[in-house]
């Protein structure tokens, strides 16, 4: 029951009341004593009536005043929200004067909250950028709406920094807007932290610009200086076919020497050029059917002769069932090769020892192990990076490019295997490649 209607009622009763006592002063009541009777009823019924609409209307006083409670608790907790919200809140009108600021938004524009309140928000934007943003407030005033509008800002106090606004428009029942809401956030660490990432990328492209120079360049002098070196090689060799008839013991020796200098220059001129093709992706897998035992066997009696020179055992055990494998057999020997030879460049005494055995998965596992000089721990995680030698020492005291573990462990990977290392300094160190019994085709193209 509304107040209206209560209003009504009493009237009614007020009404009725009048009535009664207007017949109780006339003198035929007494004479009619039912009158008296039903005029007592009416009074009761009206008043029956009052307390009704007293009741409910003390009732819906009391949703009332729950319903202000809990309006009123609603109003303190989004004032609170409003107040207390990390970011910077505003509410200008149509024209972007600030009518209400949470203290965030005061805290940013570097202005007590008390002085900000009648300001233009257009003050706090810096001068560069007053004419977009007052071309984006005539756009904001016919309804138009902005998200992560980013704008530089200028506090009373403190430098500039980046800021994201968020602005909604609010209408009237006649759709005019009326007022702006903002939300104003700090993205100058988020600024910072990307064009960190724009520099990072930047150097990133030019670093890969740099080394695909860089393996575009050793590509081609590697092929370059190999093709004077065949030469060399080639005249050197027919020279001491011929030493016997036409050269002295002298001039032989002089020979010789041109010859090994030779080769060791092109085999470091090859690694170089294989590293290059590797870094370029132009080195493919030539995939066949081969027998590995006889190829590890191979592979050491072409390079007993160096380890003869020192005096060194060369061992070989092969605990292969089925030999055959399927991968590309150049480039197995060339890794055996490498390791062979480091073994022998790093050994003075003792033996090495080459161990072929299969592995449970359906792969093949080929061990060399000396009793050289041995790899610090520390050093092991950098083993495999190029232009390191076995010794970890830059000062090239054996000789080489310091190219061959990297090669080898590239080429290991293309052959969809590992290759690792155990070692301990002074006592020597064991080099294993682990390879799959097959390659599978689309894994091989995918290399």
């Amino acid at each position: 029951m509304n107040t209206n209607e209560f209003t009504q009622q009493m009237k009614k009763v007020y009404n009725r009341a009048g009535n009664l006592y207007q017949r109780a002063g006339e003198s035929h009541v007494i004479e009619y004593p039912a009158l008296l009777v039903d005029s007592l009823e009416e009074l009761r019924t009206s008043l029956e009536e009052l307390r009704v609409a007293e009741e409910e209307l003390r009732q819906q006083n009391e949703e009332l005043q729950s319903t202000r409670e809990t309006v009123e608790a609603e109003r303190q907790r989004y004032q609170e929200l409003f107040e207390f919200a990390p970011d910077g809140y505003l509410v200008t009108d149509a024209d972007g004067t600030i009518r209400e600021a949470n203290r965030a938004a005061a805290d940013l524009l570097g202005i007590a909250h008390n002085y900000l309140m009648g300001k233009p928000l257009i003050i706090f934007i810096s001068q560069e950028e007053r004419r977009a943003f007052r071309t984006k407030l005539l756009r904001l005033r016919e309804g138009g709406s902005e998200r992560e509008w980013e704008v530089v800002v200028k506090p009373r106090r403190d430098n500039c920094f980046h800021a994201a606004l968020t602005v909604a428009s609010v209408r009237d029942r006649q759709d005019k807007v009326v007022s702006l809401r903002w939300i104003m956030r700090d993205i100058t660490a988020r600024k910072e932290a990307e064009e960190k990432i724009r520099t990072y990328h930047l150097q990133n492209l030019q670093l890969q610009e740099a080394s695909r120079l860089k393996s575009q360049f050793l590509a081609l002098m590697s092929h370059e200086l190999r093709t004077p070196m065949n030469a060399i090689i080639g005249f050197s060799q027919l020279l001491l076919r011929q030493r016997n008839h036409h050269l002295p013991p002298s001039q032989a020796n002089m020979v010789e020497r041109i010859l090994n200098s030779g080769k060791h220059l092109l085999k470091m001129i090859e690694e170089i050029l294989d590293f290059s093709k590797l870094e370029a992706g132009r080195l493919d897998l030539d995939l066949a059917e081969f027998n590995v035992a006889a190829l590890v066997m191979e592979t050491v009696e072409e390079l007993r002769c160096l380890a003869e020179q020192k005096q060194l055992e060369l061992n070989i055990q092969c605990c292969l069932d089925n030999p055959c494998v399927v991968n590309d057999k150049a480039r197995l020997r060339q890794v055996l090769i490498n390791l062979i030879s480091n073994a022998i460049k790093f050994t003075d005494s003792g033996s090495i020892s080459l161990e072929a055995q299969e592995l449970s998965d359906n792969r093949v596992a080929i061990a060399v192990k000396d009793t050289g000089i041995g790899i610090d721990q520390s050093d092991l995680q950098q083993i495999f990076q190029e232009f390191r030698q076995l010794n970890q020492s830059l000062t090239r005291d054996k000789g080489g490019t310091g190219l061959g573990l990297a090669i080898s462990d590239r080429l290991v990977r293309m052959m969809q295997g590992k290759i690792k290392v155990e070692s301990q300094l002074g006592e020597g160190s064991t080099f294993q490649v682990e390879l799959p019994r097959q390659i599978p085709v689309e894994l091989e193209v995918l290399s």
